[in-house]
């Protein structure tokens, strides 16, 4: 499991970078040699029908999974999914604002990431989910975007989609990291449930990466049910 001290101290550096806490700091990794990016590029071809060529690899929601949520999908072949603990550490005030900082997003906090590198990728999918209220999905969406950390978006596409028995919201956005001149592609959706919102962001090291990971996404939103 991942703790919640351990998540804030990986990513205080990447604030001080000015580079986006969760857009990019578990995803700075090295990209690695011209392979890796080939790599990248030949899949995005296939990116464009749902789960195009992407096998599952098991699936995340249900009691006794790598992370238990108020919905259930289906993970790509390879992906690591863990839990991340975002409770109070109780070790200082300060700690614990941090913490928050880095593990909320809008109305919603990290519980899960699911980790493409054992797939090839550099990137993340990774639920997000918050306390029962009236927002519906897309308001719960327009909120987690606005709240985009340490970059800006533009471009925002919001579309409806359903999926078993959820009907739910998606956006493809693009953010900025100004300090680094650099845009990238991401994708999101959000579905609400008795016990909560439910988002699901895919990032990536940069848009190439995105692409490649795409079909993932499409899995999981696919195969999306409540548990």
């Amino acid at each position: 499991m991942l703790v919640r001290a351990g998540n804030a101290g990986r990513r205080m550096a990447c604030a001080a970078m000015l580079a986006g806490v969760l857009a990019g700091c578990s995803e700075s990794t090295e990209k690695g040699d011209a392979t890796s990016a080939s790599k990248a590029s030949s899949k995005a071809s296939a990116s464009a029908s749902a789960a195009g060529g992407v096998e599952s690899g098991g699936s995340v929601g249900a009691a006794g999974s790598a992370c238990e949520l108020p919905v259930g999908f289906d993970i790509a072949e390879k992906w690591k999914a863990e839990a991340v603990d975002n409770a109070p550490s109780g070790t200082g005030q300060a700690e614990d604002e941090l913490a928050d900082l880095v593990l909320t997003q809008g109305p919603v906090s990290l519980v899960c990431e699911i980790d493409a590198k054992p797939a090839g990728n550099i990137g993340f999918l990774r639920a997000w989910t918050g306390k029962p209220g009236g927002a519906d999905a897309r308001t719960v969406l327009e909120e987690y975007v606005a709240d985009e950390p340490g970059a800006k978006v533009s471009k925002e596409r919001f579309s409806t989609f359903k999926a078993g028995d959820l009907a739910g919201v998606e956006v493809k956005y693009l953010t900025t990291v100004e300090f680094l001149d650099e845009t990238k592609e991401n994708s999101a959706l959000a579905v609400v449930t008795p016990d909560g919102p439910v988002v699901l962001h895919l990032g990536g090291l940069d848009s190439d990466e995105h692409q490649g990971m795409l079909p993932a996404f499409e899995l999981a939103k696919k195969t999306l049910h409540t548990v």
